[in-house]
C-alpha cells in the first residue's frame, strides 16, 4: 500500500493530496480565491474566484534518480532576502565569504541560477538547498513542508503566475528545452519564493539543467537601507558579478541578469544584464546588444533585427522557401518581429520573452494565434525545422506564429 503524504498549498487554505512515488495518484485541489493571499503573483491555477474542486491524475512517476534527502524541520527565525549577487560563472568562495563577513550583512546563502527555455519564454530557475533557501522565502512558503518535500523529491516548484500562464497542473509535466531535446520535470507544488525566481529545483536537478553551481548569492542585510547596503556590497564585488536589489523602488524598477543555459544555442547567444521598466519593457546592457544584435536584409521579409547567430540560419531557411516556390506562404506585411526586449505580457513575473534574446520570430501573425492549429504552410514549418528552428505549433498550448532558434546548423 502506498502512503499518501499530505501536502498543504501555500495559497489560502488549498490542500493537495497525492502519492509521491506512485505511478498514478489522484489529487483533490481546492483553493481560496485571490483574496486568500497576496494578489501580487495572481491566483494559482484552479483557484480563481472561489473554492474549485478539480481532480488531477498523476500519470507520470517521480524520477528518484534526481531526489535528495528531505530537509529537516524548520526552526529559528526567517531571513529577508534583500539583494542578489549573480555572476556568469561560480562566485569564488573567497568572495562569498567576504560578503558574508561584512558588518552590514546579516546572512547569505549560495545558490545556482540560470534562465531556461520553456514554451515562448525564458524563465529563471534556482537550484537550491531546501534547508537553507526556505529561510529566505515568504513565511507562507517557508513553513509549508510540502513545497520543500517536492523539491527534495526532484520535482519542480513553479511560481503561481508561471503555472497559470503555462496551464501547468500539479503532477503535470513542465518541458524544459535542453540541448535540442525536451527535459520533462514533474510539477510538485506552486509557491512564491524570491522576486523574479519563477521555478526552483534541487541542486541535483540544477546539475542536470547545466546551471553553474554557486553562481549566485542571496544576501540579507542587518538594516532597512537596501540602497546603501547594495552600494557597500558592490564596492566589494566590483566587476566580478552583478548586485541586484530584490525590492527596487526607483522609477526603473530595477535590474537583473539573464544567464541562458541549455546547450550550444545558449552558449552562442551569450548572457547579459538588463534594466527593466514599469511598462514591462527591457533594456539589455549596451555591450551585449552591440556585440550580438544585427539589422540585416533577408529574403522575403526584407530588413530584420535579430541575434547575429540566428541570422545565417534564418536567411538559409527563407532562401529555401523561395527556391521551393513557397514565397507567397509568408506575408512580409504580417511579420511580427524578432528582437523586441520585453517580458511576456509586459510583466516581470512571467519571464523574459525569447524576443529579448533576438532568437525568435513571429510569422503570419493574423492567422496563427495562440491556442490554434494555425494557418501557416506546413512545408514552410518543415523547412524552418530543417534549419534548426523549433515551432510553437508543436507545444501543448500552441503558438503557430512562433519560430525560435533551437539548434546550430552548418550551412
Amino acid at each position: 500500500m502506498t502512503r499518501l503524504p499530505f501536502r498543504k498549498s501555500t495559497r489560502g487554505h488549498g490542500r493537495h493530496l497525492f502519492a509521491s512515488t506512485a505511478v498514478v495518484a489522484t489529487t483533490l485541489l481546492t483553493g481560496c480565491g485571490p483574496h486568500a493571499d497576496s494578489a501580487d503573483d495572481g491566483p494559482a491555477p484552479g483557484t480563481r474566484d472561489q473554492f474549485v474542486p478539480a481532480a488531477v491524475e498523476f500519470t507520470n512517476p517521480i524520477d528518484t534518480e534526481w531526489s535528495v534527502p528531505p530537509p529537516p524541520r524548520l526552526t529559528g527565525e526567517l531571513e529577508r532576502a534583500d539583494m542578489l549577487v549573480i555572476g556568469a560563472s561560480p562566485l569564488p568562495a573567497r568572495l562569498r565569504n567576504r560578503i558574508d563577513s561584512m558588518p552590514q550583512v546579516r546572512a547569505t546563502i549560495p545558490l545556482a541560477m540560470a534562465s531556461v527555455r520553456v514554451a515562448d519564454r525564458s524563465i529563471t530557475v534556482a537550484a537550491v538547498d531546501s534547508a537553507s533557501y526556505r529561510r529566505f522565502t515568504p513565511e507562507a512558503t517557508a513553513t509549508t513542508d510540502g513545497v520543500w518535500d517536492a523539491v527534495a523529491a526532484g520535482e519542480v516548484v513553479l511560481s503561481h503566475q508561471i503555472a497559470d500562464d503555462l496551464s501547468q497542473p500539479l503532477g503535470g509535466t513542465l518541458t524544459v528545452r535542453q540541448r535540442g531535446d525536451g527535459l520533462p520535470l514533474r510539477v510538485g507544488a506552486y509557491a512564491t519564493t524570491l522576486p523574479r525566481v519563477h521555478a526552483i529545483v534541487n541542486e541535483r536537478r540544477g546539475d542536470q539543467l547545466g546551471i553553474s553551481q554557486h553562481n549566485a548569492l542571496v544576501v540579507a542585510l542587518r538594516h532597512d537601507d537596501i540602497a546603501e547596503g547594495t552600494r557597500d556590497v558592490r564596492k566589494v564585488v566590483r566587476d566580478r558579478a552583478r548586485v541586484d536589489p530584490l525590492h527596487p523602488t526607483t522609477a526603473t524598477r530595477g535590474s537583473h541578469t539573464a544567464l541562458l543555459t541549455g546547450g550550444a544555442v545558449a552558449d552562442a547567444v551569450g548572457s547579459f544584464s538588463y534594466r527593466y521598466f514599469p511598462d514591462g519593457t527591457v533594456a539589455p546592457q549596451r555591450e551585449w546588444v552591440n556585440a550580438n544584435i544585427r539589422t540585416e536584409s533577408v529574403p522575403i521579409l526584407g530588413t530584420v533585427t535579430c541575434h547575429r547567430v540566428m541570422l545565417p540560419q534564418l536567411r538559409a531557411a527563407l532562401s529555401e522557401v523561395e527556391r521551393r516556390g513557397l514565397t507567397a506562404a509568408i506575408d512580409p506585411d504580417d511579420y511580427g518581429g524578432c528582437y523586441f526586449p520585453r517580458f511576456i505580457g509586459y510583466d516581470p513575473d512571467r519571464g523574459l520573452s525569447l524576443h529579448t534574446w533576438g532568437i525568435a520570430i513571429d510569422l503570419n501573425v493574423a492567422g496563427n494565434h495562440r491556442g490554434t492549429k494555425g494557418e501557416i504552410d506546413r512545408d514552410v514549418v518543415a523547412i524552418f525545422k530543417k534549419w534548426g528552428f523549433a515551432w510553437g505549433g508543436d507545444w501543448d498550448w500552441t503558438d503557430p506564429m512562433h519560430f525560435e532558434l533551437a539548434a546550430l546548423v552548418r550551412h
